[in-house]
Formats: structure tokens, sequence, C-alpha cells
């Protein structure tokens, strides 16, 4: 059974059109709230998390599912006791595009999740055994390094979110008693979402500001237009916020993901 070691590295690989990782850490690491570019699907194995996601805490149980999105901002709290195990898969803005078969969109389901304010999908332990299985089944495919092992991982991915799907939209039940609001803080965020563009300063509106402006830049906006349309007043600020944040500037950040998305669309 392939066992990653944990890094906090938040960015995909070059070229990558998904990746999948399972990690188990007996010393509970410290994450960051942060946001991806791409999809996240979280499956939890076992440990002691409450995992923040927009404002909502929730307090997982083995088995659970959390689905995020490129615009979600969150942070598992991992508190000491008990191995944290998970499996984490990431996948690519346009991984969806790339096996749509007729009008099925597997995408809908993280849509569906963030326009409901709820990332929680409970499934029940035999469902999460099979989903667990599917998980491993795809792991080992893609380190045997036999011929196909990539593809049949693909294939196993694609299963997933089939299931996924499904079982998302069959029993689409809220669990109250493991979800826990913060009143201040959604206030916080709906204050944060209707003014976007004012004047404030501090860590999450910055992570906002800057993803807001990420997706613009990707959607076709030039750099001066992502700058001042996300709330920036000084574009150097800007250029030096979005270096910090995505680890290059706006043009060579674009650039790369071209690159990737040329990459993916290979025949």
């Amino acid at each position: 059974m392939h066992r990653d070691n944990w890094t906090d590295r938040q960015y995909m690989l070059a070229g990558a059109p998904y990746e999948i990782h399972h990690y188990v850490d007996e010393v509970p690491p410290h994450v960051n709230f942060h946001e991806h570019p791409f999809y996240e699907l979280f499956f939890f194995i076992d440990g002691n998390v409450q995992y923040t996601i927009e404002g909502k805490t929730y307090h997982l149980q083995p088995g659970d599912i959390l689905l995020t999105n490129r615009l979600d901002i969150h942070r598992p709290e991992i508190l000491p006791g008990r191995p944290y195990e998970r499996i984490v898969i990431w996948l690519a803005d346009n991984f969806f595009e790339q096996i749509k078969f007729g009008e099925d969109d597997l995408s809908q389901v993280f849509r569906d999740a963030a326009f409901r304010d709820y990332r929680l999908l409970r499934i029940g332990r035999a469902r999460a055994e099979r989903l667990e299985n599917l998980c491993q089944k795809c792991i080992d495919a893609i380190h045997s390094r036999r011929i196909g092992g990539y593809t049949l991982g693909t294939a196993c991915i694609m299963e997933l979110f089939v299931r996924i799907c499904r079982y998302y939209y069959e029993d689409t039940e809220i669990v109250p008693e493991d979800v826990m609001e913060n009143e201040k803080i959604n206030t916080l965020l709906r204050y944060i979402n209707e003014n976007i563009t004012e004047d404030l300063l501090y860590q999450y509106i910055m992570k906002k500001r800057l993803t807001i402006s990420r997706d613009l830049l990707l959607g076709g906006s030039n750099v001066t237009q992502a700058c001042f349309d996300c709330g920036f007043n000084d574009y150097s600020n800007y250029l030096k916020a979005f270096k910090r944040e995505f680890g290059c500037n706006p043009s060579a950040y674009v650039r790369s993901q071209d690159l990737q998305q040329a990459h993916w669309s290979k025949p």
C-alpha cells in the first residue's frame, strides 16, 4: 500500500491533470488557511479533525468527504491523540471537461456544494469502504509503473466521481450536529463578499482578492484590469502580493497555466 509523505505544497505539479495522495501522520501537521486554483476532494479516514471551509466548521467522522472548489478558503485543525489519515485528490480546473461524455458534468457536484454552502458528504461505512478501495486501486495503478498504469488510474478517478455524484444527489442530508457556524464569522464573510473592492486590509481579504484576480486573469483579463477589479489600489503592491501568494508574477502564472492546459490537451 503506497503512502506519501505530507508536505505543505498547495499547488499541482506542472502538467498534471490530477493528483491523488494517501497520507498518514502520527504528529499533527499545522496547516494555514489556503485555497487552490483547482478542485479538491478530501476523504477523511481517521483522526481527530475539525475542518473549516468558508466560515463553517465540520466535525469529521471516518468516511466523510469534503468538496472544495477554487474559491473556497479552508484549513483543517488536527488534534493529537490519533493518527491523522486521509486521501486527498486534486483535479485541474479543466479536468472534467477533458473526461466529459455526453451531457454528464461531474464537476457540478462542487458547484452545488458551494451554492448550498455545505461541503460535507457523509455516505455511510459500506459506501466509504467501497470508495477507499477504489482510491487505493487508483494509487496502486499509478505507482505500479506497468503499461497503462496512469490510464487505469484515470479510469478509477472517473468511476470514483461518478459514484460521488450519485451519492451526493441521492442523499444530500445535512448533518447539523456535526457542523458549527460562527455567526460573527458568517457576518464577516458576508460583509467581505459584498465589499470586496473596498479598502479592507487583512489576511483573509487579501487571499480573497488574490483568488478573484487569479480567476479574472485566467478568464482573459489583463493584469492591470485584474488588479483594480479585485480591489487593489496600488499596482506595485498587487504584483508583490500576487507573487507572494502564487510564487510568480501574474503574467508568468497565466503562461504556466496555459502550458499545463496545452500539455493535458495533447492527443
